[in-house]
C-alpha cells in the first residue's frame, strides 16, 4: 500500500506542515474537487493488510538524527520509494502471532467477526494510536467503509466538513481504491478530539 498523497499543497518547515494552501497538490487529482469518486472517513489506528492470505502490519522506516535512512528490518516488504519532503518509508512486516510485539494485531484480529479477505484495514481500540474512537476493545476495520456525503469539495467546503465532523480526515477513492487524502491537522485543526496525544 503506498502512502496516499495529501489533496492540497502543503508548505513545510523541519518537516511539519505549517500552512495549507487551496491549490491541489496534484493536478491529476482534479476529480475529487468534480464530485467524482467516493469520500470515506480516514481511521486512525495501525495500518495493517492480508496479502494472499497472509496477515501483514505496516512499519514505517524512517531517517535518523543525522538524516540517514534506518535500515528496514529483516523480512520487511517496500510499500513505496522513501518520501522525499517526509522521509518516511512504508513496509509491510509479517505479523507473528508469537511475538509479544504484535500481541494486540491478533487480539484485534480475533475480535473481528467474519472472514477477513485480502485488502487493506486498520487496527482501533484502547490499544492502537490513543484510541480516538473511544472503543471498548481491539478490532480491525477495512478501509473504506465509512463513506461520507461531502457535498462540498472545495478547499473551504473540506474544511468546513472537517470543523463541524469529529473525524481525523478524509481518504478519496475511486476505481476501487483509495487515491488521496486530507487530514483535520493539514488544516490546524486538533487531532484528536480535546487536543494532542501524550
Amino acid at each position: 500500500m503506498k502512502k496516499l498523497p495529501t489533496l492540497f499543497r502543503r508548505e513545510f518547515q523541519d518537516h511539519h506542515v505549517i500552512r495549507i494552501m487551496p491549490e491541489l497538490n496534484r493536478p491529476e487529482l482534479g476529480w475529487v474537487l468534480d464530485g467524482e469518486g467516493v469520500a470515506t472517513e480516514k481511521i486512525d489506528g495501525a495500518c495493517c493488510a492480508f496479502i494472499d492470505g497472509q496477515f501483514y502490519k505496516r512499519y514505517d522506516a524512517k531517517k535518523n538524527k543525522h538524516g540517514v535512512m534506518k535500515t528496514p528490518p529483516a523480512g520487511a516488504i517496500p510499500c513505496d520509494a522513501p518520501d522525499p519532503v517526509t522521509g518516511h518509508w512504508p513496509h509491510w512486516m509479517p505479523v507473528e502471532p508469537d511475538s509479544p510485539a504484535d500481541h494486540w494485531f491478533i487480539v484485534a484480529w480475533e475480535n473481528t467477526p467474519g472472514d477477513l479477505t485480502d485488502g487493506t484495514y486498520e487496527a482501533i481500540g484502547p490499544h492502537f494510536n490513543g484510541n480516538p474512537h473511544h472503543l471498548e476493545k481491539d478490532v480491525l476495520e477495512k478501509h473504506g467503509q465509512r463513506v461520507i456525503q461531502l457535498a462540498d469539495r472545495s478547499f473551504e467546503g473540506i474544511r468546513s466538513y472537517l470543523e463541524t465532523h469529529i473525524m481525523e480526515g478524509i481518504v478519496f477513492w475511486k476505481d476501487g481504491a483509495p487515491q488521496c487524502k486530507i487530514k483535520r491537522r493539514d488544516f490546524g485543526l486538533q487531532w484528536p478530539e480535546g487536543g494532542e496525544r501524550n
